[in-house]
């Protein structure tokens, strides 16, 4: 794992209930509020330089800029949604570049688990929980956030307990 045990330390405690908003808001409401994203992408720049070293810092906005564009394309064909592109970018400068096997393995797991278990709670009486819910009635539309906002947390948290 290529991101410091410390630098995930730091980012955590604020990325973790923006992951969780951003999970919630999405199953909710099909929607990822900007206001999340520039929350996230604030995390970022402020605690950035306490949490790498600097020209490392510098490096991850390229990581924003390349996410951001492969998202427009992404939105533009039809293959996710404007919020997901917008959040992914503003997620990916917390991603170390020598971790971007482990995080798309992670993510694909991720996608995988949460599809069954939103399908699954979709037909169950645990629907009733939330029965307000955009993403019960959408068909095959599924808050991709959820799966998104888990991945980040899941990857700060490894990086807490087995980063460098």
């Amino acid at each position: 794992m290529s991101v410091s045990a410390l630098s995930a330390l730091i980012f955590a405690p604020l990325v973790w209930p923006i992951c969780l908003w951003v999970a919630w808001s999405d199953m909710a409401r099909m929607r990822i509020p900007n206001n999340a994203v520039v929350a996230l992408f604030l995390v970022f720049v402020v605690l950035g330089p306490f949490a790498l070293p600097f020209d490392d810092y510098l490096w991850r906005f390229a990581h924003l800029g390349v996410l951001l564009l492969i998202g427009i394309v992404m939105n533009a064909s039809g293959m996710i949604g404007a919020g997901d592109a917008k959040f992914a970018a503003a997620a990916a400068p917390f991603i170390a570049f020598g971790d971007l096997r482990l995080i798309m393995v992670l993510y694909a797991a991720n996608l995988l688990a949460a599809v069954a278990t939103h399908r699954f709670a979709r037909v169950t009486p645990l629907r009733r929980l939330a029965p307000e819910w955009e993403s019960w009635h959408r068909g095959w539309d599924f808050p991709m956030g959820l799966s998104l906002g888990a991945t980040l947390a899941a990857y700060l948290g490894l990086g807490i307990f087995f980063g460098s």
